[in-house]
């Protein structure tokens, strides 16, 4: 169990104590989220002047002697296994991989082995527990995507990176190879996405309630008759937009059997190629490039 202890400055006086603590915590790199703080200022582990206070909006006041009581985290269920990984990229705050097709990014009920979780742990490397389950995952890849993923090392580190996601700074670039000739040398697909009403497990395009707004970029660099290569640059991060995205387009991805329902190619001709980001802690312009994978060159030398 940790504490913090923080007086309040004259400056400070009339803030919201969540915002108070947030800034804080951003201005320290203590990887605490408002959401977190919230939670603990609602269970009661923060005090003013040694009296708890359990509501966010709580005023404080110059002079005031805030203490906070930080819980003991919980330890995740996933176990270290040896599994090898990529490394593009690595330092104290964060590291790049290139994942590999076929594995999964997090456990899961039912399926807590041989994930790039277990991987990362088996490295015996600090991770971000901002979720438990998920230590260091930052953003996703499909199982059957390839391509380059951030990692991040600590909380602070974790929390800026989501939220360049969540504003939409992070630069992302897939390469895939589609089923038909596109025609198309570039275009804008902006279509909301949302739960498929009759297969669960799957996501469509839908103009109902609870869809959210998806955009997506594309560029033909080959295309035949029957297949085209696609530079895809994705503005938001749905689930399953690329897929859902091009499917909708007429173009399924190869080797998609959820959306396309094609196996011309052995595995999912999704790969995450380019990633470029502010780094947390540094302030500066990252930008990484994964080669495109061996199977994808074998497919274009033969038919493309």
């Amino acid at each position: 169990m940790d504490e913090i202890l923080i007086q309040v400055l004259p400056e400070q006086e009339g803030k919201r104590l969540d915002l108070f603590l947030t800034e804080f915590s951003d201005t320290n790199k203590l990887g605490l989220s408002r959401t977190i703080l919230q939670r603990l200022i609602k269970d009661g582990k923060v005090f003013i002047n040694s009296q708890p206070k359990k509501k966010p909006h709580h005023k404080i006041f110059s002079g005031d002697c805030v203490q906070v009581i930080i819980p003991e985290k919980e330890r995740t269920e996933c176990l270290p296994e040896e599994i090898p990984l990529e490394i593009i990229y690595e330092d104290a705050d964060l590291l790049v991989i290139n994942k590999q097709s076929g594995m999964v990014v997090h456990p899961a009920p039912g399926n807590l082995k041989h994930t790039l979780v277990n991987a990362l742990l088996g490295r015996l490397m600090p991770l971000s527990d901002i979720n438990k389950n998920r230590p260091g995952i930052v953003h996703r890849l499909d199982k059957e995507t390839s391509g380059l993923l951030i990692i991040a090392k600590n909380n602070a580190s974790h929390l800026n990176l989501a939220k360049q996601f969540a504003q939409h700074t992070i630069q992302k670039k897939y390469i895939a190879i589609v089923c038909g000739r596109v025609q198309f040398d570039e275009d804008l697909i902006d279509a909301p996405i949302g739960r498929d009403p009759l297969r669960r497990k799957n996501m469509a395009i839908s103009f109902l309630a609870n869809t959210k707004y998806a955009k997506t970029y594309y560029r033909t660099l080959k295309r035949t008759d029957k297949f085209s290569l696609l530079e895809l640059r994705p503005f938001t991060g749905r689930t399953h937009q690329l897929r859902v995205h091009l499917a909708h387009l007429g173009h399924p991805i190869l080797g998609d059997v959820k959306y396309g329902k094609n196996k011309n190619f052995p595995r999912l001709a999704l790969h995450a190629k380019e990633i470029g980001f502010v780094h947390p802690s540094a302030g500066k312009q990252m930008h990484f490039t994964s080669q495109i994978p061996q199977e994808f060159q074998d497919f274009i030398k033969k038919n493309i």
